[in-house]
């Protein structure tokens, strides 16, 4: 019997010889991560953790682009934090689940676009892939456990340099730094990626559990903690001056000036 999986607005699912594959399909839009995109995206993965007709996950967008990021309607009305809260629930989701997960990442990856990165298995990017972590530039700090998680997989002062200027780079810097495995044209970009899990869902799934809980052990309760650290100060920096003047800036078409706003 095969496995359904709800699709909403943005998200499509579909489960093929035990890969589930979510895909990114708002692009109008350039993928732009809404509260219903990431509770259609935690939903999945909780149910598929326990569903023996998945062996591997696939999250991938367009040949032209991966993630803007979060939509910027939703930093506009901010509400209060809670950790049930979709993106909370996606992160945690994400950061937890038990087996494969692979992405294929062409085009731009902003935010949470590259963050959620870290938390998969194998990532191959198209040639295209320009990936951006903001934060800072929108007076906000990390999410997803970036903070924790850069610095192990860059060193220090990359990481630093990757989320305190918040400049985009490409895919050969992301190939060099360990974030992508392989660079690949972007119009191959998918069928590579599930060529890959085609693979991996012929292995034993105990093997495959067992080996991705070894590899995380050390650092999953630190990461955990980490990402919900980082959404509390997250949702108050969301509220603060910083923030507001960087969408006002968005959203008028200018650069922000943040020169006349005190340190908090």
């Amino acid at each position: 019997m095969r496995s359904s999986y709800p699709e909403v607005e943005g998200v499509l699912a579909h489960v093929d010889k035990g890969i589930l594959t979510l895909t990114l399909n708002r692009v109008e839009k350039k993928n732009a991560f809404t509260q219903t995109m990431y509770g259609a995206m935690a939903d999945a993965l909780a149910q598929a953790s326990t569903d023996s007709a998945v062996r591997v996950v696939v999250i991938q967008g367009d040949a032209n682009v991966f993630s803007a990021g979060n939509d910027i309607a939703d930093f506009q009305t901010p509400s209060k934090v809670s950790q049930d809260k979709p993106v909370f629930r996606f992160m945690e989701e994400i950061a937890r689940f038990p087996k494969p997960v692979l992405a294929a990442v062409c085009g731009p990856a902003v935010g949470i676009g590259t963050t959620l990165l870290l938390h998969c298995d194998l990532v191959y990017a198209g040639d295209n892939a320009a990936f951006s972590l903001p934060f800072v530039n929108l007076g906000l700090c990390p999410e997803a456990g970036s903070s924790l998680l850069l610095p192990k997989l860059l060193g220090h002062q990359r990481a630093s340099e990757a989320l305190l200027l918040g400049e985009p780079f490409f895919a050969e810097a992301a190939l060099d730094m360990g974030l992508v495995n392989r660079i690949v044209p972007p119009t191959e970009a998918n069928d590579h990626v599930q060529a890959q899990a085609t693979k991996l869902a012929a292995k034993p799934l105990a093997s495959l559990i067992a080996t991705k809980r070894l590899l995380k052990q050390d650092s999953q309760a630190a990461m955990i903690a980490r990402i919900r650290e980082e959404a509390l100060i997250f949702a108050e920096m969301l509220q603060g001056p910083a923030a507001q003047e960087a969408f006002a800036a968005f959203m008028e078409k200018r650069k922000p000036d943040f020169s006349k706003l005190a340190a908090q």
